[in-house]
């Protein structure tokens, strides 16, 4: 029974049963524990290398001495040989620290454990097992500590072997999470916690492979509802033996939910105030109505909803009193979405007026001019958010899970509302969604009330211009008139452009433009004026020249007080037209046989400047001639310098149209600058037989 085969183990068999050496190092070895045998005489009968070490006596220099005297001091042997005789003869064994000699003659306190062995003969030996007490009572107190730090640590801990398992946590971690350690030991982290993905896992196994710890990773644990997550600060690293083996991996779990609540609370009063300033610059751009709810309606998405439409009452927009309750008209005025969704088409059609009952929830915002919040909607409240059962459908395919309506208010009066929905945002809306939302509105009221009241006053003056211009008087003698006026587009006051065809009692024809500086309503009044002056001033005996100083002295009585103006009058008898300037543009004179060009007249400043002597000139016209009048608004642009309009003006007049209000029609739409600053006024007169 020699060798490995006394033990009945084959070569093979440490690998079949998972024996393997292990490297230096370990807990018994930083221990250093020593073994010796005695006989029942007390005599070493076996002496180990570690005994060697710990008490400096050579296996040579011990083996067959009695123990008592090699080892213990004089004054301890009556001790130690009765707890000698008390092992061998009750078989108890003892325990305990006993001071024994070193070679070097020093004495040292020894942990011992003592144990009675019996050979196959029968006979008694003495086993002792010592280390150093010092050395025994350090490792102790750093596993006590160890255990003690792991179980009262207010942080969650585990341990996970080398396959990354659980072999250990702490009751921090099982009450972080809710999940008892005979739920977890043996198992995966990914099997118990399903919010750790294969990417948290790789890391495991980089830490493991590199022993590069990481370090405060924010892991979001989404397994409650939104209010509920939590975030979790995970911390790993390597653990290994004092040989360098490696042991498995340690993680700690810090619970940072407050942290990251406050952070996120402090982003998004950041994004919030960010949002704010986004508006005070995009919103308001314009005086158009329609612009400027299109701004907020864009302001609003994606960063607060995900369909958003802007609402006015229809009241406000004809100026007429609000009622304080019950069904209200609303017309929409912008829609927007951020992405493309059937929800904005269950929404009103811009420009559209609609009957909203009391039960809508934009009728009772409207009212009461408080926000209206639903975080939740079901069919019901779905019921009070959509026009019709169709639009709640639609709503609802869209996903559209929470609404809020906040109320538009500019100088105390309810104008309308803005109109929001989250369907792809999953998070309802909240308190603090509502107040930024009521901040836009707020801000974008003032703009939307500033662009209606800049619309009534614009429709007023619009009105007001288009009532005093002319109809083109029936038999003109000798003459084919066409004319155009077209506002300035919607983001621009009316001028005070205008035209005039006067027919004059002995058959000749007095043809106007003029342009009154300025806008509005009182450039609008004063072009009325001028305008009813040069009819009476046409009805007498005088020349262009002596009606345009007569108009000067007019116009600075009014307000505003200067304008530019070109009059002239055809007479047929004698085929030819007398002109006279007041700092206008020259008309264009195009000759049935030649290029057009433009009329040389002589410098006249504008009406109400004074002191300035205006000449006529009087010009031949043939039949087939044609004379073009017409104001800046079709030739100036902010760009482009006025010669080469001017340029661009004679190019499209050598094209001949079948009638002349085709060539105005061309004109309009080649020269007209496309954002419409100034309005126009264009006249045409053509010569016939």
């Amino acid at each position: 029974m020699g060798g490995a085969e006394g033990f009945g183990v084959g070569d093979s068999e440490p690998d079949r049963v998972g024996v393997a050496p292990s490297p230096a190092g370990g807990l018994l070895d930083v221990l250093g524990v020593a073994a010796m045998v005695l006989d029942a005489e007390g005599r070493v009968v076996l002496w180990s290398p570690q005994a060697e070490q710990l008490l400096g006596y050579r296996s040579e220099e011990a083996l067959g001495r009695y123990a008592a005297q090699l080892l213990v001091a004089e004054e301890h042997f009556e001790l130690v040989l009765r707890l000698f005789a008390e092992v061998m003869s009750s078989g108890e064994g003892w325990a305990g620290v006993f001071p024994v000699r070193h070679k070097n003659g020093e004495t040292r306190l020894l942990e011992f454990r003592n144990m009675r062995l019996t050979d196959d003969l029968g006979d008694f030996y003495a086993l002792g097992l010592a280390t150093d007490q010092a050395t025994l009572r350090r490792v102790e107190r750093d596993l006590a500590l160890s255990v003690r730090l792991v179980d009262q640590a207010p942080i969650g801990l585990a341990v996970l072997g080398t396959d990354l398992r659980y072999l250990a946590v702490n009751a921090a971690l099982e009450r972080m999470d809710g999940k008892r350690s005979t739920e977890r030991l043996g198992r995966r982290v990914g099997e118990i916690l399903p919010f750790v993905d294969a990417e948290a896992e790789a890391s495991m196994r980089q830490v493991m492979e590199t022993g590069e710890p990481v370090l405060d990773r924010q892991v979001m644990d989404r397994r409650g509802t939104p209010e509920t997550d939590r975030a979790l600060s995970v911390s790993m690293y390597r653990l290994e033996d004092s040989a360098g083996r490696v042991l498995g991996l340690a993680v700690s779990v810090i619970d940072v939910t407050d942290r990251y609540r406050a952070a996120a609370d402090a982003e998004r009063a950041r994004h919030r105030l960010a949002l704010v300033a986004d508006a005070s610059v995009r919103v308001g751009t314009t005086l158009d109505l329609e612009q400027t709810a299109r701004e907020l309606a864009s302001v609003a998405v994606p960063e607060l909803a995900d369909v958003a439409a802007v609402d006015l009452l229809d009241t406000v927009l004809q100026g007429q009193p609000t009622p304080k309750e019950g069904p209200a008209v609303i017309r929409a005025l912008a829609v927007a979405a951020a992405y493309p969704t059937i929800a904005a088409a269950a929404a009103d059609r811009p420009g559209e007026a609609a009957d909203y009952g009391a039960h809508r929830l934009v009728t009772r915002c409207v009212r009461t001019g408080r926000p209206v919040r639903e975080a939740h909607l079901d069919e019901q409240k779905m019921a009070n958010v959509a026009r019709d059962s169709r639009a709640a459908a639609w709503l609802t395919r869209a996903g559209v899970h929470s609404y809020l309506a906040v109320p538009l208010i500019a100088r105390g009066e309810v104008l309308g509302a803005l109109d929001l929905k989250r369907a792809r945002n999953p998070l309802p809306f909240t308190e603090d969604d509502a107040l930024l939302a009521c901040e836009l509105a707020a801000r974008a009221a003032v703009c939307i009330d500033n662009a209606r009241l800049y619309r009534q006053q614009r429709d007023t003056a619009l009105t007001l211009q288009r009532s005093m211009l002319p109809k083109t008087p029936k038999d003109l003698a000798g003459l084919e008139v066409a004319s155009r006026y077209e506002p300035a587009g919607s983001g621009y006051e009316v001028g005070g452009d205008w035209f005039d065809i006067i027919a004059l009692r002995d058959g000749r024809t007095a043809l106007v433009v003029g342009d009154v500086m300025g806008s509005g309503i009182n450039a609008a009044t004063t072009m009325g004026r001028l305008r009813t002056a040069t009819q009476t001033l046409s009805r007498l005996p005088l020349q262009p020249a002596e009606v345009l100083r007569h108009l000067d002295e007019i116009i600075t009585d009014l307000d505003p007080w200067l304008a530019t103006c070109l009059y002239a009058v055809f007479d047929p008898t004698v085929g030819q037209c007398c002109v006279s300037t007041a700092g206008h543009l020259p008309p264009v004179v195009v000759r049935d046989a030649g290029p057009p060009e433009l009329l040389d007249l002589p410098t006249g400043a504008p009406l109400g400047v004074g002191g300035v002597a205006f000449k006529d000139l009087t010009i031949d016209l043939a039949p087939g001639d044609r004379i073009v009048l017409y104001t800046d608004g079709l030739v100036e642009t902010h760009h482009d310098d006025i010669d080469t309009r001017l340029d661009a003006l004679l190019q499209l007049l050598r094209t001949e149209d079948r009638t002349l209000e085709d060539t105005c029609d061309r004109l309009l739409g080649e020269l007209r600058n496309p954002d419409k600053h100034d309005d126009v006024a264009l006249l045409m007169a053509r010569v016939v037989g």
